[in-house]
């Protein structure tokens, strides 16, 4: 199952506020800006700052890839 789009219009890391970017099959939700990843169970996003991962640059780099190769977007845009 897949997290609701009127979910995703909101969800923002807690640390720094920022959007995410959902990565579906993978349960996980991603923030760039921090290599930080948040982990879905059971179609609930776990966003404790204290359980994510903090990923290494290579996997940063085949997140973000992947981010890039299928157009996945950020669940909200930021204002510039």
């Amino acid at each position: 199952m897949t997290l609701e789009s009127f979910l995703l219009e909101i969800l923002a890391c807690p640390e720094d506020k920022g959007p995410l970017y959902y990565i579906e099959d993978e349960d996980t939700l991603y923030n760039p800006r921090l290599t930080r990843r948040y982990r879905i169970e059971n179609d609930i996003p776990v966003l404790l700052i204290d359980e994510a991962e903090t990923v290494d640059q290579t996997e940063h780099e085949r997140i973000m890839a992947r981010v890039e190769s299928e157009s996945i977007a950020p669940t909200w845009e930021e204002d510039k």
